[in-house]
């Protein structure tokens, strides 16, 4: 009997790209090395299970191309494994020392049995080579993996040079095909954020859905027939598929969303903070306080005296909330397809860092949605957006509407008061490269080939959507500036030399040793 309807979970695994082979640690790639630990790791290890299991459940999931780079990067995946060498030292130094304290001491084993078994899925399970693993799993259909645009760069901010808004995309597409050995089918925009026009760019890719957030389908044209719960085929053939904000609010939301609940462990309480300096410095080598993943606490309610953190009460409380989302599922499926001629697919893309990062128990209750939706109930099934295209291929046309899924909807978190200042400078850096890629289409030497590579490396890094974000949220603020600029920076000078005629070796190798993203890039696309 066919079901009432779908559901179909999409994660977004991204972060932006961060390599300084230039000093012999740097702290923001520890944004990498946490993520691998506590979200990718974790995943690979649902993905394990579900297979082994025969589970009849999968999900859509985005590798950006500076995540797969990283991830398959030999210089970052050897200070992973340094970084997971120390802090299982550092959890036997604490084994030992709350040796007085049982709850602690508990905690403490809980870690180090915690990061020893991720150490033996780095070296012995996967290899260090994720993204050969989530290949296997997507291979194996229990996982679909999708693009992005190639620096996660933000679309709409760039209608002014729309080939570097094409380059981005086509430069994602390529990347893809080195990683995954075939095309993608669908793409992640950039925090969502679509324009008009974008779908001729991505008909061009050969993509065919994408993630549009809610009022990007509703405000379209025509109005949707069934809001955003049946995909919508643009003018130029894509498929949009909108954002279900009820689902999304009930995992996302700080007041009513499941990773507030007081039993789960609290983020921001960390041992790298609480731990007198002496006790980190053997292990760091430095001064710096940092996060180490060692949260002794629950978060217990609004208060700062925060109780120790119960893994048993956490896993209780996670088992409920995946109950309590497959059920709402249920009905608001059931609601759905009393108004619909058609079975109504849930769409719910969630940042993949928030499962195990954010939320600890992230995971954990994501594997028993996808079990509990496979086993427990029969009223939808869990579905991919490819899969159910293939299954249901006639759609509503339908122009979707300029929309992104940022704050208040549009474009105002990446382009506001801290970081308007870095559009003149895209907009110009992106004109010069496409008036070098006109001039040099069809004459460029292989010298000049690999400038002209470098130079567009140097602008897609520069666009990268985070160092706006960042700038915006107040955070890392003096990083993000300083990597604009450093991109521009290198960009502009690369350019001048070349309208000179005269290239810098040195400089030129020292930029290709820094920034080594996209090896075959291919440089054209901005003609």
């Amino acid at each position: 009997m066919a079901p009432n309807g779908y559901l179909s979970l999409v994660l977004h695994a991204h972060l932006p790209y961060v390599r300084h082979p230039e000093h012999a640690s740097f702290l923001e790639e520890d944004w990498l090395f946490e993520a691998i630990t506590e979200t990718y790791i974790p995943l690979l290890e649902i993905l394990d299970g579900l297979a082994r299991d025969s589970v009849p459940a999968s999900f859509a999931l985005t590798l950006t191309p500076p995540l797969c780079h990283m991830l398959r990067d030999p210089l970052l995946q050897q200070r992973y494994t340094d970084h997971l060498d120390r802090l299982i030292a550092l959890t036997h130094r604490e084994v030992e020392r709350t040796q007085g304290h049982p709850s602690q001491a508990n905690l403490a084993t809980f870690y180090r049995d915690r990061l020893e078994a991720a150490h033996h899925a780095w070296h012995n399970r996967w290899k260090k080579d994720l993204i050969t693993a989530f290949r296997t799993f997507s291979d194996a259909g229990f996982l679909e993996i999708i693009t992005c645009a190639a620096t996660h760069g933000f679309l709409p901010l760039m209608e002014v040079t729309p080939e570097a808004m094409r380059a981005q995309i086509l430069i994602g597409r390529d990347h893809y095909r080195e990683c995954f050995g075939k095309d993608p089918s669908g793409i992640w925009l950039p925090e969502c954020a679509y324009v008009p026009g974008l779908d001729a760019i991505l008909k061009e890719a050969n993509l065919r859905w994408f993630v549009i957030d809610a009022h990007g389908l509703m405000f379209g044209s025509p109005r949707p027939r069934y809001a955003i719960y049946s995909p919508c085929f643009t003018p130029e053939g894509p498929a949009a598929f909108g954002r279900d904000r009820d689902s999304s609010r009930q995992v996302w939301s700080a007041e009513e969303g499941y990773p507030g609940d007081p039993a789960y462990r609290d983020f921001y309480r960390d041992q790298g903070f609480d731990l007198p300096i002496e006790t980190l410095t053997p292990f760091f080598g430095n001064t710096h306080r940092r996060f180490t993943g060692l949260k002794y606490h629950r978060i217990t309610g609004p208060t700062s005296n925060k109780d120790l953190y119960r893994r048993d009460w956490a896993l209780g409380a996670a088992d409920h909330h995946a109950n309590h989302f497959v059920d709402a599922r249920r009905h608001q499926i059931a609601e759905l397809r009393k108004h619909m001629n058609t079975a109504p697919v849930v769409l719910s893309p969630f940042d993949a860092e928030l499962f195990g990062h954010w939320w600890f128990e992230g995971p954990e209750w994501l594997n028993w949605v996808l079990r509990k939706a496979a086993y427990d109930q029969t009223d939808f099934e869990l579905t991919t957006p490819s899969r159910y295209l293939q299954t249901n291929d006639t759609h509503q046309l339908v122009a979707p509407a300029a929309s992104s899924w940022g704050h208040k909807g549009y474009w105002e978190v990446w382009l506001e008061e801290a970081n308007a200042w870095i559009y003149p400078h895209l907009h110009t850096a992106a004109r010069r490269m496409t008036e070098l890629a006109r001039r040099f289409r069809d004459s460029a030497t292989p010298e000049l080939d690999r400038t002209l590579s470098q130079a567009a490396r140097e602008l897609l890094l520069a666009q990268s959507s985070d160092w706006a974000f960042l700038m915006k949220t107040g955070t890392a603020v003096e990083y993000a500036t300083k990597r604009t600029n450093d991109h521009l920076n290198r960009f502009t000078r690369l350019y001048d030399q070349i309208c000179t005629d005269a290239v810098d070796e040195a400089f030129l190798a020292n930029c290709e040793t820094r920034d080594n993203i996209f090896p075959t890039i291919n440089w054209r696309y901005y003609a």
